[in-house]
Protein backbone atom coordinates (compact mmCIF):
# COMPACT_ATOMS: atom_id res chain seq x y z
CA UNK A 1 0.00 0.00 0.00
CA UNK A 2 1.27 3.54 -0.93
CA UNK A 3 1.89 5.08 1.95
CA UNK A 4 4.63 7.47 1.12
CA UNK A 5 7.15 7.08 -1.97
CA UNK A 6 9.31 4.58 -0.07
CA UNK A 7 6.74 2.26 1.16
CA UNK A 8 4.86 -0.04 -1.42
CA UNK A 9 1.13 -1.56 -2.71
CA UNK A 10 0.00 -4.50 -1.50
CA UNK A 11 2.71 -7.67 -1.74
CA UNK A 12 4.98 -4.88 -2.53
CA UNK A 13 7.85 -6.66 -0.59
CA UNK A 14 8.31 -8.95 -3.27
CA UNK A 15 8.13 -5.91 -6.03
CA UNK A 16 10.23 -3.46 -6.74
CA UNK A 17 8.06 -1.76 -9.56
CA UNK A 18 5.42 1.38 -8.76
CA UNK A 19 2.21 1.68 -9.59
CA UNK A 20 1.85 3.70 -13.32
CA UNK A 21 -0.81 4.33 -15.60
CA UNK A 22 -2.51 1.66 -17.83
CA UNK A 23 0.04 1.40 -20.92
CA UNK A 24 1.74 -1.14 -23.00
CA UNK A 25 5.45 0.53 -23.59
CA UNK A 26 8.75 0.26 -23.57
CA UNK A 27 10.60 1.64 -20.12
CA UNK A 28 14.39 1.70 -19.16
CA UNK A 29 15.66 -0.45 -16.74
CA UNK A 30 18.57 0.31 -13.86
CA UNK A 31 21.31 -0.27 -16.82
CA UNK A 32 19.66 1.58 -19.39
CA UNK A 33 18.39 -1.05 -21.48
CA UNK A 34 14.26 -0.56 -23.20
CA UNK A 35 12.00 -3.07 -21.29
CA UNK A 36 8.60 -4.02 -22.23
CA UNK A 37 6.11 -3.04 -19.42
CA UNK A 38 2.18 -3.20 -18.80
CA UNK A 39 0.97 -1.27 -16.12
CA UNK A 40 -2.13 -1.43 -14.58
CA UNK A 41 -3.47 1.43 -12.79
CA UNK A 42 -5.53 1.46 -9.70
CA UNK A 43 -8.80 1.87 -11.44
CA UNK A 44 -8.47 -1.24 -13.33
CA UNK A 45 -6.97 -3.05 -10.45
CA UNK A 46 -10.58 -1.73 -8.23
CA UNK A 47 -12.59 -3.01 -11.05
CA UNK A 48 -11.55 -6.42 -11.49
CA UNK A 49 -11.70 -6.81 -7.99
CA UNK A 50 -15.04 -5.54 -8.02
CA UNK A 51 -16.34 -8.21 -10.51
CA UNK A 52 -14.67 -11.14 -8.69
CA UNK A 53 -16.08 -9.85 -5.33
CA UNK A 54 -19.36 -9.68 -7.04
CA UNK A 55 -19.28 -13.35 -8.77
CA UNK A 56 -17.92 -15.65 -5.99
CA UNK A 57 -20.48 -13.60 -3.59
CA UNK A 58 -22.72 -14.96 -5.34
CA UNK A 59 -21.40 -18.27 -5.72
CA UNK A 60 -20.97 -18.67 -2.04
CA UNK A 61 -24.31 -17.50 -1.24
CA UNK A 62 -26.01 -20.02 -3.63
CA UNK A 63 -24.51 -22.39 -2.68
CA UNK A 64 -25.52 -21.37 1.33
CA UNK A 65 -28.76 -21.36 -0.03
CA UNK A 66 -29.55 -24.79 -1.69
CA UNK A 67 -29.55 -27.55 0.76
CA UNK A 68 -29.13 -30.02 -1.82
CA UNK A 69 -25.17 -28.20 -2.51
CA UNK A 70 -24.34 -29.06 1.30
CA UNK A 71 -22.03 -31.93 0.06
CA UNK A 72 -18.30 -32.11 0.48
CA UNK A 73 -17.81 -31.16 -3.55
CA UNK A 74 -19.91 -28.07 -2.99
CA UNK A 75 -17.91 -27.35 -0.24
CA UNK A 76 -14.61 -27.39 -1.67
CA UNK A 77 -15.92 -25.34 -4.71
CA UNK A 78 -17.92 -22.99 -1.98
CA UNK A 79 -14.41 -22.02 -0.01
CA UNK A 80 -12.55 -21.69 -3.59
CA UNK A 81 -15.29 -19.40 -3.98
CA UNK A 82 -14.52 -17.74 -0.16
CA UNK A 83 -11.08 -17.33 -0.95
CA UNK A 84 -11.02 -15.82 -4.37
CA UNK A 85 -13.79 -13.55 -2.35
CA UNK A 86 -11.14 -12.20 -0.48
CA UNK A 87 -8.06 -12.13 -2.58
CA UNK A 88 -10.68 -9.67 -4.60
CA UNK A 89 -12.14 -8.27 -1.31
CA UNK A 90 -8.58 -7.34 0.23
CA UNK A 91 -7.56 -5.83 -3.12
CA UNK A 92 -10.90 -3.53 -3.09
CA UNK A 93 -9.68 -2.35 -0.18
CA UNK A 94 -6.50 -1.46 -0.64
CA UNK A 95 -7.04 -0.10 -4.09
CA UNK A 96 -9.69 2.34 -2.28
CA UNK A 97 -7.50 3.29 0.37
CA UNK A 98 -5.17 3.80 -1.95
CA UNK A 99 -7.32 6.21 -4.30
CA UNK A 100 -8.86 8.09 -0.92
CA UNK A 101 -5.12 9.10 0.02
CA UNK A 102 -4.29 10.45 -3.66
CA UNK A 103 -7.16 12.03 -3.47
CA UNK A 104 -6.56 13.64 0.47
CA UNK A 105 -10.17 12.48 1.16
CA UNK A 106 -8.37 10.16 3.47
CA UNK A 107 -6.00 11.10 6.20
CA UNK A 108 -4.70 8.49 8.37
CA UNK A 109 -1.05 7.91 10.80
CA UNK A 110 1.27 6.34 8.62
CA UNK A 111 1.91 3.84 11.80
CA UNK A 112 -2.11 2.77 11.45
CA UNK A 113 -1.76 2.66 7.25
CA UNK A 114 1.18 0.21 8.02
CA UNK A 115 -0.59 -1.85 10.13
CA UNK A 116 -3.43 -2.24 7.83
CA UNK A 117 -1.89 -2.70 4.98
CA UNK A 118 0.34 -6.02 7.35
CA UNK A 119 -3.29 -6.89 7.32
CA UNK A 120 -4.08 -6.75 4.18
CA UNK A 121 -0.74 -8.85 3.12
CA UNK A 122 -1.88 -11.57 5.57
CA UNK A 123 -4.88 -11.43 4.02
CA UNK A 124 -4.30 -11.79 0.20
CA UNK A 125 -1.53 -14.36 1.37
CA UNK A 126 -3.56 -16.58 2.73
CA UNK A 127 -6.41 -16.23 0.61
CA UNK A 128 -3.99 -16.88 -2.32
CA UNK A 129 -2.39 -20.32 -0.59
CA UNK A 130 -6.14 -21.35 0.70
CA UNK A 131 -7.18 -20.58 -3.41
CA UNK A 132 -4.69 -22.96 -4.51
CA UNK A 133 -5.13 -26.06 -1.84
CA UNK A 134 -9.09 -25.65 -2.59
CA UNK A 135 -7.97 -26.08 -6.29
CA UNK A 136 -6.25 -29.56 -5.47
CA UNK A 137 -8.68 -30.39 -3.06
CA UNK A 138 -11.34 -30.48 -5.75
CA UNK A 139 -9.02 -32.66 -8.23
CA UNK A 140 -8.50 -34.83 -5.05
CA UNK A 141 -12.48 -35.06 -4.82
CA UNK A 142 -13.05 -35.28 -8.69
CA UNK A 143 -10.05 -38.25 -8.73
CA UNK A 144 -11.64 -40.12 -5.71
CA UNK A 145 -15.37 -39.67 -7.40
CA UNK A 146 -14.22 -41.29 -10.56
CA UNK A 147 -11.59 -43.94 -9.43
CA UNK A 148 -13.10 -45.10 -6.09
CA UNK A 149 -16.86 -44.30 -7.08
CA UNK A 150 -18.53 -47.17 -5.32
CA UNK A 151 -16.53 -46.02 -2.06
CA UNK A 152 -16.81 -42.53 -2.71
CA UNK A 153 -19.54 -41.36 0.22
CA UNK A 154 -17.46 -43.78 2.66
CA UNK A 155 -14.52 -42.03 1.78
CA UNK A 156 -15.41 -38.10 0.97
CA UNK A 157 -17.85 -37.78 4.15
CA UNK A 158 -18.38 -34.12 4.54
CA UNK A 159 -17.38 -34.21 8.33
CA UNK A 160 -13.92 -34.95 6.53
CA UNK A 161 -14.37 -32.36 4.18
CA UNK A 162 -15.01 -29.70 7.01
CA UNK A 163 -11.66 -31.13 8.95
CA UNK A 164 -10.19 -30.49 5.47
CA UNK A 165 -11.20 -27.15 5.01
CA UNK A 166 -10.62 -26.28 8.83
CA UNK A 167 -6.69 -27.36 8.27
CA UNK A 168 -6.29 -25.27 4.67
CA UNK A 169 -7.67 -22.25 6.15
CA UNK A 170 -5.62 -22.47 9.69
CA UNK A 171 -2.38 -23.55 7.64
CA UNK A 172 -3.08 -21.05 5.19
CA UNK A 173 -3.07 -18.06 7.73
CA UNK A 174 -0.32 -19.66 9.83
CA UNK A 175 1.92 -20.32 6.62
CA UNK A 176 1.04 -16.92 5.29
CA UNK A 177 1.40 -14.98 8.12
CA UNK A 178 5.41 -16.17 8.49
CA UNK A 179 5.82 -15.34 4.99
CA UNK A 180 4.91 -11.76 5.03
CA UNK A 181 7.59 -11.63 8.01
CA UNK A 182 10.44 -13.33 6.92
CA UNK A 183 9.69 -12.33 2.89
CA UNK A 184 13.25 -11.19 2.41
CA UNK A 185 14.48 -14.92 2.83
CA UNK A 186 15.36 -16.36 -0.04
CA UNK A 187 14.10 -20.03 1.97
CA UNK A 188 10.64 -18.66 2.28
CA UNK A 189 10.48 -17.63 -1.19
CA UNK A 190 11.40 -21.42 -2.70
CA UNK A 191 8.78 -22.51 -0.30
CA UNK A 192 6.01 -20.56 -2.25
CA UNK A 193 7.63 -21.91 -5.70
CA UNK A 194 7.87 -25.48 -4.76
CA UNK A 195 3.83 -25.05 -2.77
CA UNK A 196 2.60 -24.11 -6.34
CA UNK A 197 4.80 -26.21 -8.10
CA UNK A 198 3.47 -29.11 -6.32
CA UNK A 199 -0.19 -27.78 -6.93
CA UNK A 200 0.46 -28.24 -10.58
CA UNK A 201 1.62 -31.39 -10.74
CA UNK A 202 -0.96 -32.64 -8.25
CA UNK A 203 -3.31 -31.77 -10.72
CA UNK A 204 -2.17 -32.02 -13.88
CA UNK A 205 -1.18 -36.16 -12.80
CA UNK A 206 -4.79 -36.04 -11.33
CA UNK A 207 -6.34 -34.63 -14.68
CA UNK A 208 -4.14 -36.37 -17.03
CA UNK A 209 -5.17 -39.85 -15.09
CA UNK A 210 -9.16 -39.21 -14.79
CA UNK A 211 -8.91 -38.15 -18.79
CA UNK A 212 -7.03 -41.24 -19.60
CA UNK A 213 -9.87 -43.83 -17.38
CA UNK A 214 -12.86 -41.69 -18.86
CA UNK A 215 -10.85 -42.21 -22.20
CA UNK A 216 -11.13 -46.32 -22.17
CA UNK A 217 -14.47 -46.07 -20.36
CA UNK A 218 -15.26 -44.18 -24.03
CA UNK A 219 -13.99 -47.38 -26.19
CA UNK A 220 -15.56 -50.00 -23.89
CA UNK A 221 -18.55 -48.37 -24.81
CA UNK A 222 -17.74 -47.96 -28.31
CA UNK A 223 -16.31 -51.69 -28.69
CA UNK A 224 -19.72 -53.01 -27.69
CA UNK A 225 -21.42 -50.66 -30.61
CA UNK A 226 -18.84 -51.64 -32.99
CA UNK A 227 -17.73 -47.92 -33.44
CA UNK A 228 -14.78 -47.79 -31.69
CA UNK A 229 -12.39 -45.04 -33.48
CA UNK A 230 -14.83 -42.40 -34.05
CA UNK A 231 -16.02 -42.30 -30.26
CA UNK A 232 -13.20 -42.47 -28.30
CA UNK A 233 -11.38 -40.38 -31.23
CA UNK A 234 -13.98 -37.69 -30.22
CA UNK A 235 -14.36 -38.19 -26.71
CA UNK A 236 -10.46 -38.23 -26.48
CA UNK A 237 -10.20 -34.64 -28.46
CA UNK A 238 -12.93 -33.19 -26.35
CA UNK A 239 -11.59 -34.23 -23.09
CA UNK A 240 -7.66 -32.97 -24.42
CA UNK A 241 -9.27 -29.52 -24.92
CA UNK A 242 -11.24 -29.56 -21.44
CA UNK A 243 -8.12 -30.60 -19.49
CA UNK A 244 -5.82 -27.95 -21.58
CA UNK A 245 -8.20 -25.01 -20.81
CA UNK A 246 -8.12 -26.18 -17.07
CA UNK A 247 -4.69 -26.45 -16.71
CA UNK A 248 -3.57 -23.63 -19.28
CA UNK A 249 -5.96 -21.06 -17.45
CA UNK A 250 -4.30 -21.69 -13.79
CA UNK A 251 -0.65 -21.74 -15.20
CA UNK A 252 -1.22 -18.31 -17.34
CA UNK A 253 -3.24 -17.28 -14.25
CA UNK A 254 -0.73 -18.22 -11.28
CA UNK A 255 2.44 -19.07 -12.99
CA UNK A 256 3.89 -15.58 -14.14
CA UNK A 257 3.31 -14.63 -10.15
CA UNK A 258 5.78 -17.59 -9.15
CA UNK A 259 8.11 -17.11 -12.16
CA UNK A 260 8.57 -13.56 -10.24
CA UNK A 261 9.10 -15.26 -7.28
CA UNK A 262 11.94 -17.35 -8.92
CA UNK A 263 13.60 -14.72 -10.37
CA UNK A 264 14.07 -12.85 -7.37
CA UNK A 265 15.59 -15.85 -6.12
CA UNK A 266 17.79 -17.04 -9.04
CA UNK A 267 18.85 -13.01 -10.57
CA UNK A 268 17.31 -10.28 -8.44
CA UNK A 269 20.33 -7.62 -10.32
CA UNK A 270 20.11 -9.56 -13.69
CA UNK A 271 18.67 -6.25 -16.17
CA UNK A 272 16.54 -8.86 -17.68
CA UNK A 273 14.72 -9.96 -14.87
CA UNK A 274 14.79 -6.40 -13.77
CA UNK A 275 12.66 -6.28 -16.58
CA UNK A 276 10.19 -8.94 -15.90
CA UNK A 277 10.25 -7.20 -12.30
CA UNK A 278 8.52 -4.34 -13.74
CA UNK A 279 5.61 -6.15 -14.48
CA UNK A 280 4.43 -7.09 -10.93
CA UNK A 281 1.03 -5.59 -11.18
CA UNK A 282 -0.10 -7.08 -14.03
CA UNK A 283 1.02 -10.65 -12.46
CA UNK A 284 -1.27 -9.91 -9.54
CA UNK A 285 -3.83 -8.58 -12.34
CA UNK A 286 -3.69 -11.95 -13.32
CA UNK A 287 -4.29 -13.62 -10.51
CA UNK A 288 -7.53 -11.94 -9.59
CA UNK A 289 -8.19 -12.59 -13.33
CA UNK A 290 -8.62 -15.88 -12.62
CA UNK A 291 -10.74 -15.34 -9.46
CA UNK A 292 -13.64 -14.30 -12.19
CA UNK A 293 -12.87 -17.35 -13.95
CA UNK A 294 -12.64 -20.07 -11.46
CA UNK A 295 -16.46 -19.60 -10.74
CA UNK A 296 -17.11 -20.27 -14.87
CA UNK A 297 -15.20 -23.51 -14.69
CA UNK A 298 -15.94 -25.15 -11.29
CA UNK A 299 -19.18 -23.70 -10.36
CA UNK A 300 -21.69 -22.69 -12.47
CA UNK A 301 -21.35 -25.35 -14.93
CA UNK A 302 -23.68 -26.99 -12.62
CA UNK A 303 -27.64 -27.24 -13.48
CA UNK A 304 -28.41 -27.17 -9.82
CA UNK A 305 -26.04 -24.13 -8.85
CA UNK A 306 -27.35 -22.46 -11.59
CA UNK A 307 -31.43 -22.82 -11.02
CA UNK A 308 -30.20 -21.68 -7.68
CA UNK A 309 -28.72 -18.39 -8.60
CA UNK A 310 -31.48 -17.53 -10.18
CA UNK A 311 -33.61 -17.65 -7.29
CA UNK A 312 -30.72 -15.23 -5.39
CA UNK A 313 -31.13 -12.84 -8.19
CA UNK A 314 -34.63 -12.41 -7.85
CA UNK A 315 -34.24 -12.39 -4.54
CA UNK A 316 -36.68 -16.08 -3.96
CA UNK A 317 -35.11 -17.19 -0.74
Amino acid sequence: MAVQGSQRRLLGSLNSTPTAIPQLGLAANQTGARCLEVSISDGLFLSLGLVSLVENALVVATIAKNRNLHSPMYCFICCLALSDLLVSGSNVLETAVILLLEAGALVARAAVLQQLDNVIDVITCSSMLSSLCFLGAIAVDRYISIFYALRYHSIVTLPRARRAVAAIWVASVVFSTLFIAYYDHVAVLLCLVVFFLAMLVLMAVLYVHMLARACQHAQGIARLHKRQRPVHQGFGLKGAVTLTILLGIFFLCWGPFFLHLTLIVLCPEHPTCGCIFKNFNLFLALIIRNAIIDPLIYAFHSQELRRTLKEVLTCSW
